[in-house]
């Protein structure tokens, strides 16, 4: 009975990790060891990137946010706490967005939320 070998999956495994490598430089894109570390270590931060994107946004949104209200004479938190007062169930994406691209509109939340 003839040896049975694992090439056929060796070179599936291989070859899918070195798809996942195009693209980066020198050895790490040609080499299988190479490469698998790259592809490892790339997926772990794709990984917690996506996380900490959330709260960049999060971060960049409030900031956008108590700019535009304070520009409107109330602080973020005042605002924030007036909002939920009134009962305006707006996200900070949304809120963001408004400050940004409808002045008007965020003023008048403003002075809804006691300003």
């Amino acid at each position: 009975m003839p040896r049975a070998k694992n090439a056929v999956a060796r070179r599936r495994k291989h070859r899918r990790i070195l798809k996942a490598a195009s693209g980066y430089r020198g050895t790490r894109r040609r080499l299988y060891r190479a490469a698998k570390e790259a592809v490892l270590h790339a997926r772990q931060y794709a990984y917690v990137h996506r996380r900490l994107r959330k709260r960049d946004f999060r971060r960049l949104w409030i900031a956008r946010i108590n700019a535009a209200s304070r520009n409107s004479g109330m602080p973020y938190s005042r605002f924030i706490a007036g909002l939920k007062r009134q009962g305006v169930e707006l996200n900070r994406k949304v809120l963001a967005e408004l400050a940004l691209r409808d002045p008007a509109a965020f003023a008048q939340l403003v002075e809804l939320a006691g300003g």
